[in-house]
């Protein structure tokens, strides 16, 4: 009886371990979801204005801040994706305020939920936005 809650228990632990992966059950067997690729990067579809990603864009910018002496203002999310690392490694694009202007940086940022651990790992100026936007001016595109 003690072997079969051993065997149960180790099953349970694989089973666990390969969804963590992103493996998933299809047609009786198990396959690796084919937008999962363990340490690639993935879009984080429908997540980028979420609390969680606007949340790590504005640790980014603090901890910047922080080293930097610097007074940038977190604006938003432009685009984020994450990689299975040990925890998660977050890559997004983001603009911030800096003397005025908008700017866009990348940044990558290292999560471990379970640790709570929060660490950033790079920050880098990308370029400048525009000065206005279409919608800002009203303009209609393609007329």
């Amino acid at each position: 009886m003690t072997m079969r809650i051993v065997q149960f228990s180790v099953v349970v632990v694989v089973l666990c371990t390969l969804c963590e992966l992103g493996f998933c059950k299809d047609q009786s067997f198990l396959t690796m979801k084919s937008s999962t690729v363990v340490g690639g990067l993935h879009d984080c579809q429908g997540m980028q204005n979420s609390a969680e990603i606007d949340g790590i864009g504005r640790f980014a910018v603090e901890e910047h801040n922080k080293k930097e002496n610097a007074v940038l203002e977190f604006a938003r999310v432009v685009k984020a994706k994450e990689q299975v690392v040990a925890g998660k490694m977050y890559h997004l694009t983001l603009e911030a305020i800096d003397a005025g202007k908008r700017k866009i940086y990348e940044v990558k940022v290292w999560v471990k939920p379970w640790m709570n651990f929060k660490q950033l790992e790079e920050f880098k100026y990308a370029h400048d936005t525009p000065s206005f936007t279409s919608a800002e001016l009203g303009a209609k595109l393609g007329k």
